[in-house]
């Protein structure tokens, strides 16, 4: 990757490998939403995708989960601009509205752990859906995930 600073540019401007190092590692994305039907409301739950890394934030098997998870989206600039889901502290999000990153994001502060030690991702608030049960019973507040201690999965 080059040196420059990318990231500032317009996205439309990134080649695919810039684009993807936007991701900070927050997990937020990977989290199950369910949608109300007759309203079209989300309902944000604390439930991860069974790929996401609880550790990391990663995904553990990022360029083949598409095989796992059919229904697992690729974020492009129009994607990121239009899904309501996504989270305000999103990176994809905030540049592709032509917004900063945040000073904890791993491109501004060189250390991937921030996003982390901030309290912005789901590690240590998120459960996988191998033992979650059923997902009603894991709704949270969409700016569940926004700061330190907020949950104990």
């Amino acid at each position: 990757m080059s040196g420059d600073r990318f990231w500032e540019r317009p996205v439309e401007t990134l080649n695919r490998e810039q684009w993807e190092a936007l991701c900070d590692g927050c997990g937020k994305c990977c989290l199950h939403k369910l949608e109300d039907d007759a309203t079209g409301d989300v309902y944000h739950t604390n439930v991860a995708c069974r790929l996401l890394d609880l550790k990391t934030g990663l995904c553990s098997d990022y360029k083949h989960r598409r095989a796992y998870v059919p229904d697992c989206l690729r974020l492009t600039p129009k994607l990121a601009r239009e899904l309501p889901w996504l989270p305000d502290t999103c990176a994809y999000r905030l540049r592709a509205d032509g917004e900063p990153l945040p000073e904890w994001h791993y491109l501004i502060s060189g250390d991937r752990a921030t996003v982390h030690a901030v309290g912005q991702s789901v590690i240590g608030k998120a459960v996988s859906e191998t033992v979650a049960g059923p997902l009603e019973e894991h709704i949270v507040p969409a700016d569940h995930f926004d700061g330190e201690d907020l949950f104990d999965a």
